[in-house]
Formats: structure tokens, C-alpha cells, sequence
């Protein structure tokens, strides 16, 4: 009587961070052009079915990496801000983590691109990226708040000063990530110190 043959051994799909961190290794060596589910699926030992099974859809596979970044970002912005250290200097801080290293920085990349997929996006995943959005904006107007409250800096509305300020590092960020020509990191780190210091200097 010949032997049952032995069960086949499935392989455990990889954690889901290990999924989001070599999609973002993907973006930064690659491109997000070159971010494909078959690629990822090669990259961490799936196949595309199964990473489709796991997310859903591209749309959600970009958002959940876009969340993992963010996790990652809030963690060292969360650490900059809480040290003993003037207003000021954390807030140059926070303005130094914001912009972009430089042109496909690959964070600013896929922000753009899941913010471009958001136009027709369910409202589940726009309360998402609100929120991210809505983290950077509580923690830069609580800074600018206690930076007022001592003294460090002119009386201003802490919450319309930071939708403002946000607002300008967007424009310059967008602009340095997709490499406009005679916009650099430098000179737009140089531009917000120069308003920084007009607006908020006593």
C-alpha cells in the first residue's frame, strides 16, 4: 500500500508592516510607477491574488502605506516637539521633518498620489487621510499656541496661523517633491524661516 503523499506546507504570508515597508522601499528605489501588485507580490513572496486578497485594491494598498509612513513620521515628530527646547527651534524642527528631502522624495510621492486617487475615493478612506492630515495640523497649532503663551512669540491665532502655514509648506513642499526647476529644499526651508521669523517674532 503505497504512502499518502504529505500535506503541501503553505507559506505564511509576511507580516502586513513587512508588506507596507518594502512597498515603500519599492517607491523609494523604483518609483511608484513601478510599484505594481505583481512586483510587491515577487518582492515579499506573494502573489498578487493574494496581496489583492489582503488590501483589497491598489487604492487601499497605497492607503494602508501611506498610514504606515505616517505612523512612522508622527512617532519622530512626536519626539521633536516634546524635547526641552525653545518654541522656535521646535518649530523649525517640525518645518525641517515636513518638506521634502528633495525631488520623488518617496513619503511626498505617495501622498500626492493617494491624495490624487482621493477624488473619487469612498468617504471611509477620505476620514482617513483627513486624519493624517488633522495630526500634523493639532500638533503644529499646539506649538505655535504654547509658543505664544510664553512669550516666544507675537499674539496670534494659533489654529488659523498653522491652516495658514500648512497651507504654504503644501505649495513648496509639492513643488520641491516634483522638482520644479529653481525650487530646491534649501531654498524653500530659507523662504519659511524668513515668514516664520516675520510673523511670529516679537
Amino acid at each position: 500500500m503505497s504512502a499518502s503523499p504529505s500535506p503541501r506546507r503553505r507559506t505564511p504570508a509576511p507580516p502586513r508592516e513587512e508588506v507596507l515597508a518594502a512597498a515603500m522601499e519599492m517607491i523609494a528605489a523604483r518609483g511608484l510607477e513601478k510599484l505594481t501588485m505583481a512586483a510587491l507580490g515577487r518582492e515579499v513572496g506573494m502573489s498578487s491574488g493574494h496581496l489583492l486578497y489582503y488590501f483589497g485594491s491598489k487604492d487601499e494598498l497605497l492607503l494602508r502605506t501611506l498610514e504606515w509612513s505616517e505612523s512612522r513620521l508622527g512617532a519622530e515628530r512626536g519626539r521633536l516637539l516634546t524635547r526641552a527646547a525653545p518654541a522656535r527651534e521646535r518649530l523649525d524642527a517640525y518645518v525641517d521633518l515636513y518638506v521634502p528631502d528633495g525631488h520623488r522624495d518617496p513619503h511626498w510621492t505617495l501622498w500626492l498620489e493617494v491624495w490624487n486617487r482621493s477624488l473619487n475615493a469612498a468617504d471611509d478612506a477620505r476620514d482617513r487621510q483627513a486624519a493624517i492630515e488633522g495630526a500634523w495640523h493639532r500638533d503644529l497649532a499646539a506649538l505655535v499656541a504654547e509658543g505664544v503663551s510664553r512669550g516666544e512669540f507675537q499674539a496670534v491665532d494659533a489654529d488659523r496661523f498653522a491652516t495658514r502655514l500648512r497651507a504654504l509648506l503644501d505649495g513648496f513642499s509639492i513643488h520641491v517633491a516634483i522638482g520644479l526647476p529653481r525650487t530646491d529644499r534649501e531654498q524653500v526651508l530659507g523662504h519659511v524661516r524668513e515668514f516664520l521669523d516675520e510673523s511670529l517674532n516679537p
